[in-house]
C-alpha cells in the first residue's frame, strides 16, 4: 500500500503544479501597443488504486495511477487604449451554436409571422 500511496502523492503534487492561475491566464503578449493574455479552460480526472491478495500459496501487492485531461482555448484579455475588454475564441463549435441559434430563431420568426397572417385573414 506505501506504492499506492506514494504514487497518489506524486499525482497530487504534479496537479498542484499544473493547477495555478498561469496556466489558466497564459503569459502577457505584447503587440502593436495592446496587451493580449490568453484565457483557457481545462479539465482533468484521476483515480488511483492498489491492493494485496493472496492465491494458492502465493501473495503480492499491486497499485496503479491513471490521469486525463484536456485543455480548451476561450479567448483572450485585450488591453489597449480604448481600454480592457475579453474576446471569445470563434472556432467550429462556436460557429456551429451560432448558425443554429440563428436558424432557429428564423424558423420562430417564420411561424410567429404565418400566424398572424393567417389570424389576419379571419
Amino acid at each position: 500500500m506505501e506504492d499506492v500511496e506514494r504514487l497518489l502523492k506524486s499525482t497530487v503534487e504534479e496537479l498542484e503544479r499544473l493547477l495555478s492561475a498561469k496556466n489558466v491566464l497564459g503569459d502577457p503578449i505584447e503587440k502593436n501597443g495592446a496587451t493580449v493574455i490568453p484565457i483557457v479552460s481545462y479539465g482533468f480526472g484521476f483515480g488511483a488504486g492498489g491492493g494485496t491478495g493472496s492465491e494458492g500459496g502465493k501473495s503480492g501487492t499491486g497499485g496503479g495511477t491513471g490521469a486525463g485531461g484536456g485543455i480548451k482555448p476561450l479567448g483572450a484579455i485585450i488591453i489597449d487604449d480604448a481600454g480592457a475588454r475579453v474576446e471569445a475564441v470563434k472556432g467550429a463549435v462556436s460557429n456551429l451554436a451560432e448558425v443554429i441559434g440563428d436558424a432557429a430563431t428564423k424558423v420562430v420568426r417564420s411561424r410567429q409571422d404565418g400566424a398572424e397572417k393567417t389570424a389576419g385573414e379571419r
